[in-house]
């Protein structure tokens, strides 16, 4: 799956979002230091909810110990002010989806290191600084994992009450909840 990298993230509750979206996805998630928040802050707790023990992250200390994590792999900085939509990159598992700190985004230092392939932005209306870190995250993960056909997602539920669960994969699992609605 796809790595997310958040270098320097400021705001505890964007990282819980980001922890619950890693993990529901698949990806991992790798935090860059300095972080402006304690792993263990109640806010990204909350956030996370109880999706922690099924996230996939790691702290790094700075940037060229997570390059030695990632690397080789290609590297995505998404930046407010690059020309290039993320819509046009064609994802391959394993590539880094990389997003700066919440208020000023990725630096033109870090943007000019060699490690990172291209430069993208995520659109949006004119006048507008940028996206939420935990949402700009989510629709760049969400992109590149829709690339590939969604790969490894649990199957849609079904819409009609009425029918059988899902079959899944795993023979002991329990099937899925199904509710019943009706007019009143």
């Amino acid at each position: 799956m796809f790595k997310v990298m958040f270098h320097s993230p400021r705001i505890a509750p964007n990282t819980g979002n980001a922890i619950r979206m890693v993990a529901g996805s698949g990806c991992e998630l790798h935090l860059v230091r300095p972080l402006g928040f304690d792993l263990s802050e109640p806010k990204l707790r909350r956030a996370g909810l109880d999706y922690h023990d099924l996230a996939s992250v790691t702290v790094h200390d700075d940037l060229p110990a997570t390059w030695d994590a990632v690397l080789p792999a290609s590297v995505y900085a998404f930046t407010a002010h690059a020309t290039v939509s993320f819509a046009e990159v064609a994802y391959q598992p394993g590539d880094v989806l990389m997003f700066g700190p919440e208020p000023t985004g990725l630096d033109a230092e870090t943007l000019a290191d060699p490690h990172i392939t291209a430069q993208v932005r995520i659109p949006m209306l004119a006048g507008r600084r940028s996206l939420n870190l935990s949402n700009a995250a989510a629709v760049a993960v969400y992109e590149a994992w829709r690339q590939h056909g969604f790969a490894g997602a649990a199957p849609a539920a079904t819409s009609d009450p009425g029918a059988a669960p899902a079959a899944t994969s795993d023979p002991g699992a329990a099937p899925a909840a199904t509710s019943e609605t009706g007019s009143v």
